[in-house]
């Protein structure tokens, strides 16, 4: 069982959101929708016999929860991520994209230099559409080279893609971070750090086994 899939959803502000997560690290999330039974079959889907756990991951969910109530969380770096399943060059799009923090946005061109790829922007754009770590690996963040928000694969679109920028821009410490920063030099304070240790990963697992 050491390996076995657990997964959560929980009510947020803005609906019900979906994690699940073996011994390893967080495999998928799933952004917040009206309807528990529709994040349930999106988030578990093909995840070979996966069992509810309310605590799971409980520091990350009262993160997740704090977010979307319109507080300052940067999910960190700490949070072991699986990404199983995808190429190196879609895993390099996305480590990099981890790092944009709150309050910033990159174009996908910017993000493609990050990865000394100047002319791969719309592979970049492809593989943030196979992001299965909406939020954690914020996506969200990138956007068009004219400020526009570009495409957004996850279920309400381009419409909670700018609802979800347009609440960072108010979290404490983004003013001076908005409206969009298309300057991939500019390097804006974190806001407020939120630490999650891999010994809660390795721990949790056995909980209420």
């Amino acid at each position: 069982m050491a390996d076995a899939t657990k997964y959560v959803i929980f009510n947020t502000k803005w609906g019900r959101f979906g994690l699940a997560a073996n011994s390893a690290g967080l495999l998928r999330t799933h952004l917040p929708l009206p309807s528990a039974e529709y994040v349930k079959s999106r988030l578990l889907k093909n995840l070979p016999n996966p069992r509810y756990d309310s605590n799971l991951l409980k520091p990350l969910q009262k993160q997740i929860i704090a977010y979307f109530a319109g507080k300052a969380v940067d999910f960190s770096s700490d949070i072991p991520l699986r990404l199983d399943g995808l190429s190196p060059f879609t895993k390099r799009v996305l480590t990099a994209c981890r790092k944009i923090r709150p309050g910033q946005t990159l174009a996908y061109s910017q993000l493609a230099e990050r990865l000394c790829n100047p002319h791969a922007a719309r592979a970049v754009g492809a593989a943030l559409a196979k992001n299965p770590i909406p939020l954690i690996i914020p996506c969200h963040r990138v956007v068009r080279s004219d400020g526009s928000p570009g495409g957004f694969t996850a279920p309400g679109g381009t419409k909670l893609k700018r609802k979800m920028l347009n609440l960072e821009k108010h979290l404490p410490g983004s003013r001076q971070c908005f409206p969009l920063i298309l300057n991939h030099t500019s390097r804006p304070g974190r806001a407020g750090g939120h630490f999650f240790p891999l010994s809660l990963f390795i721990s949790f697992i056995s909980a209420g086994s």
